[in-house]
C-alpha cells in the first residue's frame, strides 16, 4: 500500500474514533504519574446501619421485617452543581427531610464526573449518603445521561458518555457502596431514547443486553442493591417489559410520566405504558413534575397533578418529583431560601 494511502487510512480511523474517545473518562485523567493514582476507597461506613435493607418481593418493595415500603421523594440537582452554588451541606438535606421525603435521587452527570474526577466526586456522594442516613432517607444513585447508549449518540453534550465509562462507573459505585443499606437503588441509565431515529437506532433486545451486563457487574460486587431499569421514550414506556422483562432477579422498573406524554384523560395511556407492569414488578416514577408555562411537555392544564398522584397511590407506585433546585426545570423551589414553587408546594403537601 502506498504511503499516502496508509496515512489516509490512519487519519480516517483517528477521526472516526475521536468523538467517542474524547468523551471517555479514562482519557481525561492525567496519566503522568499513573502508577501513583490511588484506588477509589470503600464508603467509610463506621457506624451501625440505621436503615433497613430494602428488597424486591414480587411487585413490592419491602424492608427487613417484610413490611411494604412506598417511597415518596425528590431528585436533587447534580451534587457538582449544588457544591458550585455554595449550598452543598447537611442543611440542604435537612430542608428536604422537612418536606416529608423518604427517598432522595442523586443525578450524576457524566460531564460533571469527568470534570471533577472520580475520587473527588465520590467524596460528594459519601457526604450525601451520610447525611441521608442520619436523616432517615434512602438514596437512588442515577447515571444521568439521555440518549442512545448503544450507539453513543446523545441529546446534549452534558450527557455524552461511552459504554466503557458507564460500565466503569457502575463497577466503581457498586464496589464503593457495597452493603450500604442507605443506597437502596441504582438507576442504570436516566432516559434511554432514540428520539424518533434522530439518535440512531436501538431495539429493546439490544438495550436489554447492555442493561443486563451492567446489572451483572453490579451484582458481582453487591447483590443487596436494587437496579432500576427504564424503557424507551425517555424512560416512560415499559411495554417491552410485558413479554421480554430483564432476565435478572431483584430488579425494579422506572417510568417518567410527565404531562406531555399523553393527553387527558391520561389514565388509560398510563395503564398501557407502565401501569400494567405494577401488577408484576415494583415501579418507581423516578421523575415527574410540571409547571404552567415553558416547555410544552411539562405544562399542567389542571388535569395532571392530582391524577398522577392518585394513579400512583392506586397502583402502589413509588415516586420522586423533579427537581429540588431553583434553576433546573420544573423547579420545586424558587430560591435557596427554599420558597416552594407551585409544584414544590403540591408535592410537599402530598409527602407530609
Amino acid at each position: 500500500m502506498k504511503i499516502y494511502q496508509i496515512l489516509f487510512t490512519l487519519l480516517s480511523t483517528f477521526l472516526f474514533i475521536t468523538p467517542s474517545v474524547a468523551q471517555d473518562h479514562f482519557n481525561t485523567i492525567e496519566r503522568a504519574d499513573w502508577w501513583n493514582e490511588p484506588w477509589p476507597q470503600i464508603y467509610p461506613d463506621d457506624e451501625p446501619a440505621t436503615l433497613d435493607f430494602i428488597r424486591v418481593d414480587k411487585n413490592k418493595f419491602v424492608n427487613e421485617k417484610g413490611e411494604v415500603v412506598i417511597f415518596k421523594g425528590l431528585s436533587i440537582a447534580d451534587p457538582d452543581k449544588i457544591e458550585k452554588d455554595g449550598k452543598w451541606g447537611k442543611p440542604h438535606f435537612e430542608v428536604i427531610k422537612s418536606w416529608g421525603v423518604n427517598l432522595v435521587r442523586i443525578p450524576v452527570h457524566p460531564v460533571a464526573l469527568r470534570e471533577r474526577g472520580m475520587n473527588a466526586y465520590l467524596k460528594l456522594l459519601d457526604e450525601a449518603v451520610q447525611w441521608c442516613e442520619e436523616l432517615g432517607m434512602y438514596v437512588i444513585i442515577d447515571w444521568h445521561s439521555i440518549g442512545n447508549l448503544k450507539m453513543e449518540i446523545y441529546q446534549h453534550d452534558m450527557y455524552e458518555t461511552t459504554k466503557r465509562e458507564t460500565y466503569h462507573f457502575w463497577k466503581t459505585i457498586a464496589r464503593h457502596f457495597k452493603g450500604v443499606s442507605t443506597v437502596a437503588f441504582y438507576e442504570i441509565y436516566n432516559e434511554p431514547t432514540v428520539y424518533n431515529g434522530t439518535l440512531g437506532h436501538c431495539t429493546w433486545d439490544e438495550w436489554k443486553v447492555i442493561v443486563e451486563d451492567i446489572i451483572d457487574i453490579i451484582y458481582a460486587f453487591d447483590d443487596t442493591v436494587i437496579p432500576l431499569v427504564g424503557g424507551f421514550n425517555w424512560a416512560y414506556d415499559l411495554r417491552d417489559v410485558e413479554f421480554n422483562p430483564i432476565a435478572r432477579e431483584g430488579v425494579a422498573y422506572v417510568t417518567h410520566p410527565y404531562p406531555g406524554k399523553c393527553h387527558p384523560p391520561r389514565e388509560p395511556h398510563w395503564e398501557e405504558h407502565f401501569g400494567f407492569a405494577a401488577e408484576r414488578y415494583p415501579i418507581i416514577a423516578t421523575e415527574l413534575g410540571y409547571y404552567f408555562e415553558g416547555e410544552e411537555h411539562l405544562i399542567e392544564d389542571g388535569t395532571y397533578r392530582e391524577a398522577i398522584i392518585n394513579n400512583m397511590d392506586k397502583k402502589g407506585i413509588s415516586w420522586c418529583a423533579w427537581v429540588f433546585d431553583p434553576n433546573w426545570v420544573p423547579q420545586m423551589i424558587k430560591n435557596y431560601d427554599y420558597e416552594p414553587t407551585h409544584q414544590g408546594a403540591f408535592f410537599k403537601s402530598v409527602m407530609l
